[in-house]
Order: C-alpha cells, then structure tokens, then sequence
C-alpha cells in the first residue's frame, strides 16, 4: 500500500508564497501521474494541480500563473509552489496519483488570513 506523507503547509498572509512537499513511498513513483489537491471546509476535494509522469503540467484555473508543481523522481517527491496566495485557496492540501490511489495521506493544511 502506497502512503502519502505531505508536509509545507501554515499560515500565511494573503500575496505570501509556500511550498508544498510529498513523498510517496511506491517503486513506481517515476512512472506515475501525480496530482495536488484540496479541500476547503464545506467543499468537495478537486484537484488543483497535475504532474505527468512525462512532466507535463496542469493547472485548475483558479491557479494558473500562481502555482507550480514539480517532481524529484529520485527523491519520490512532488512539489506545490504556491505564489501569491488568496484567503479562497485556504485548505487542506494533499497529494496522491492521477487518478489517485484508494488510500490518502494526513494532508497540510494551509490557511491565507491577515
């Protein structure tokens, strides 16, 4: 069974940035579509963010031109670089593949307040 540890996440002011982090503990981490998503108190979890494993990016529009993901196949790490954050994109962050896999990790929360 695949887990999912997240870790980055805080309290930050709204225009901050952040840095997400999760490993993933498969042997197949580098063959494998990854994504970041998030839940916000009262809403379903959507998918923010998605790494290929040929690397390519996408993006919910919501997002777009304030975050990037990334990955470190040698490391089984994705990354969510959140830049120019907004009360809205407080949440619970996490990651898993695309599509994910039956079991999630604890997740970080992130919380954009003044």
């Amino acid at each position: 069974q695949v887990q999912l540890v997240e870790s980055g996440g805080g309290l930050v002011q709204p225009g901050g940035s952040l840095t997400l982090s999760c490993v993933a503990s498969t042997s197949i981490f580098s063959i494998v579509d990854m994504g970041w998503y998030r839940q916000a108190p009262g809403k379903q979890l959507d998918v923010v963010a998605v790494i290929t494993r040929g690397y390519t990016t996408n993006y919910t529009n919501s997002v777009k031109g304030r975050f990037t993901i990334s990955r470190n196949n040698a490391k089984n790490t994705v990354y969510l670089q959140m830049n120019s954050l907004k009360p809205e994109d407080t949440a619970v962050y996490y990651c898993n593949a695309r599509p994910p896999y039956d079991n999630w990790g604890q997740g970080t929360q992130v919380t954009v307040s003044s």
